[in-house]
């Protein structure tokens, strides 16, 4: 690479920091010390599902017996575990194990590669399918806007919950039937959110100076419209995440979701619950449950400080 390239990229790039840096939306959202709380926590759980994946075997992992490991074992932290059938070392296993010899550490770890998986492509799906019906309902509106908002409608009628079983029931058990059936109950939630924020955006001036230069209709949804709505559906999306490890957790909870032996949070839950409350193994379900509540939790903090950021109002409302 020559100097003067060599140049160039370096310039391009301290542009591009500079901008990032200048950002109001930025600066507004590293200020919410909430909201860096809701990041740091969503960081760890990303490396913490990297790691699990680039290093387990989920097909080990979820097997019935583990090697020569000690059943019934306690966190090895808290010493010598009267349920547990042989000793073994101080932290050889930090969340204990279940009753089938289990390392529940080395599938709590797995199960956040699992939930930030499917939860990614659940709110993926509902986001393109919910922004897309939105916008082409505000834009072409009439019979269009009544057809899409009125099924809509009647899909927001239903608890989330009762409606993704009803569905599950439809499509059958498995991660991925439930990820067809939360992709259902979500998009109706950015369908609302995007149709409001393109009504309002259809209002300006410059979308009817658009299309009066004969500008196209994709091209003013694309250029125009949803680049003005993007606010609301990335706060959307960022709260919506929350939701979806929650539901993707009790599905398999309830045994609509994840097949019995994986690594889910939701599955591990239910067989703490089942089995490892009645015999006092509290640790089966607490350190799954954990992770869940601090994974929901960063989405959550970090979806608030978004919003904050992002709408005026709240700023002038907190200043």
């Amino acid at each position: 690479m020559s100097t003067e390239t060599q140049t160039q990229s370096d310039a391009t790039s301290r542009s591009f920091l500079d901008r990032l840096r200048a950002s109001p939306f930025l600066s507004e959202l590293l200020s919410n010390r909430l909201a860096v709380t809701g990041i740091v926590l969503i960081l760890a759980m990303v490396l913490v599902a990297v790691f699990a994946r680039s290093f387990f075997d989920v097909a080990a992992i979820s097997q019935t017996k583990i090697g020569t490991n000690p059943n019934m074992a306690q966190p090895s932290w808290l010493g010598e575990s009267a349920l547990a059938t042989q000793s073994y070392g101080t932290w050889a296993y930090p969340f204990g194990t279940d009753i089938q010899s289990r390392d529940i550490f080395v599938r709590v770890l797995y199960g956040a590669w699992l939930a930030l998986k499917f939860g990614t492509i659940t709110v993926g799906f509902s986001t393109l399918l919910g922004v897309g019906l939105g916008i082409v309902a505000a834009y072409y509106g009439d019979v269009t806007d009544n057809v899409i908002m009125r099924t809509m409608d009647v899909l927001l009628a239903f608890p989330s919950l009762l409606l993704a079983l009803a569905l599950v029931a439809i499509f059958g058990t498995g991660l991925w039937k439930v990820v067809i059936a939360l992709t259902l109950v979500y998009t109706p939630r950015f369908a609302r959110v995007v149709r409001g924020a393109a009504l309002k955006v259809l209002e300006d001036e410059y979308i009817d100076a658009s299309q009066a230069l004969g500008a196209t209709d994709v091209r003013v949804l694309v250029r125009h419209v949803l680049p003005n709505c993007l606010a609301p559906i990335t706060v959307q999306s960022t709260l919506n995440f929350g939701l979806a490890i929650i539901d993707l957790a009790a599905l398999s909870f309830l045994g609509f979701g994840a097949e019995p032996g994986t690594p889910s949070w939701g599955i591990m839950l239910a067989n703490g619950v089942d089995h490892g409350l009645l015999t006092g193994a509290w640790w089966w379900s607490f350190f799954p449950g954990l992770f869940i509540a601090l994974t929901v939790l960063g989405f959550n903090l970090l979806g608030d400080g978004m919003r904050d950021a992002l709408d005026p109002r709240m700023r002038e409302t907190v200043d």
